[in-house]
């Protein structure tokens, strides 16, 4: 799997991304090959007491301890008929490291984010966890919120407001902030904790085409700085930040880089593409920071 990521490695902000394409019950689904470490055979499990129904017990892999969340089950469907198929799919995000049990794994498929569009009500009911969906000839691939299902899971795996215990409240509505987020889960617990900070004047986009038209159409709206994921339908983060840096009319606004996918590799491109500051979820506390020093403040 290693060798196979660094071969596939992408330029910065080409607005491309390489998907492993792999199969749940009668759904086809994608993951980020930058958020899979690698893809493994089943191992032996141990159970833990009262832990969450998704969650099928815990593997050591390397002396790293790995909860197997049931991925079937987290979506409804049925486990796999035979299971000579099954593999676990380790992932890494939000720095926490799960394996993702799924039925069969096919390929990796590179693709546009102007492939991915956004999801509606014929993601086949799983719209509330789906972040997009690729239409391809042969198919539709749901782009899951990994973060969302691991954070309904592992409540204390994702972002809360007491993670910016210690940062000094003060007025900072002054202010204006553009925020690109897909997740509607992480753009309610952004505003949630900006605001116990005292940023106030916030302005969400649900992807990166958005927050570029924002910036494109409304010249009068003082916007002072940029926060953007990196994983969003129809156009990501690097390809956003690149074009902001890159437009005389905008390139002096301060961007911060803020996802879960603040790996080597990947910071190495936000460094390309002109990004000031690169913070990986969930540290809000170093979010407040960075706003802070990119603000003046």
């Amino acid at each position: 799997m290693n060798q196979e990521k660094k071969g596939i490695l992408l330029e910065s902000g080409t607005n491309e991304l390489e998907v492993i394409l792999f199969e749940v019950g009668i759904g086809t689904f994608g993951i980020n090959v930058m958020k899979v470490r690698e893809i493994i055979q089943p191992l032996a499990l141990t159970t833990m007491p009262h832990s969450h129904a998704y969650v099928e017990g815990i593997i050591r892999l390397r002396d790293e301890v790995i909860p197997v969340i049931d991925l079937a089950k987290a979506l409804g469907y049925e486990k796999s008929a035979e299971g000579n198929q099954d593999k676990l799919v380790v992932a890494e995000l939000n720095q926490v490291k799960v394996a993702f049990h799924v039925h069969s794994v096919s390929r990796i498929h590179r693709i546009s984010w102007e492939q991915i569009e956004k999801p509606n009500k014929l993601s086949q009911g799983l719209q509330d966890l789906t972040i997009g969906v690729i239409k391809m000839e042969e198919a539709m691939i749901l782009l899951l919120d990994y973060e969302k299902i691991v954070y309904d899971i592992m409540p204390e795996a994702g972002m809360s407001i007491s993670k910016i215990d210690g940062i000094e409240k003060k007025d900072r509505s002054h202010k204006q902030v553009l925020i690109a987020e897909d997740s509607p889960v992480l753009r309610d617990i952004l505003k949630n904790t900006l605001t116990e900070a005292g940023y106030r004047s916030l302005i969400f986009t649900e992807e990166g085409k958005e927050a570029w038209e924002y910036l494109q159409s409304s010249p009068g709206e003082k916007v002072d700085l940029l926060v953007t994921d990196i994983e969003m339908p129809t156009m990501d983060g690097h390809h956003l930040t690149k074009k902001v840096k890159e437009d005389p009319k905008v390139q002096h606004l301060p961007v911060i880089i803020f996802s879960s996918l603040i790996t080597g590799d990947l910071y190495h491109k936000g460094v390309q593409v002109g990004a000031d500051a690169q913070i990986s979820k969930p540290e809000l506390g170093k979010l407040v920071e960075e706003l802070d020093r990119l603000l003046n403040l």
